[in-house]
């Protein structure tokens, strides 16, 4: 139970460091294993691949912002619920999975995404 906590901490700490600090490569440098598999397709696989795409997104859409909504681990996987707000108005939910190593250093990514709708056909919202 204590490694779970402490993925679901080191997760957190890199997705706020990552998104909202927007500092890629330290969040990298700081939480991330020897290997880094990328599974989202609009992102190279590894560590290079990703801090590339991040500053990038840093800098053509200053003022993005990631909320964390809710986060589960179980055994080495940890999973963020997360509503992401970006310029322009645009606001996603976003469902994260990471996969850590026996040290607690993400090595692996998957994610989807789900752009918030103008109406919706219930009240219960997205989070």
């Amino acid at each position: 139970m204590a490694r779970c906590e402490s993925n679901k901490k080191n997760v957190k700490a890199f997705y706020e460091m990552m998104f909202n600090d927007c500092e890629p490569r330290r969040a990298i440098a700081t939480y991330v294993g020897d290997d880094y598999i990328q599974h989202n397709p609009h992102v190279e696989t590894g560590k290079e691949g990703f801090i590339a795409y991040f500053e990038r997104m840093a800098a053509e859409y200053p003022g993005k912002r990631v909320e964390i909504k809710r986060a589960f681990a179980q055994g080495d996987h940890v999973i963020l619920h997360c509503h992401q707000i970006w310029p322009g108005g645009i606001e996603y939910a976003g469902i994260d999975i990471f996969r850590l190593d026996a040290n607690g250093k993400i090595v692996e990514h998957w994610d989807v995404l789900q752009e918030l709708p103008d109406h919706s056909a219930n009240n219960n919202g997205m989070f």
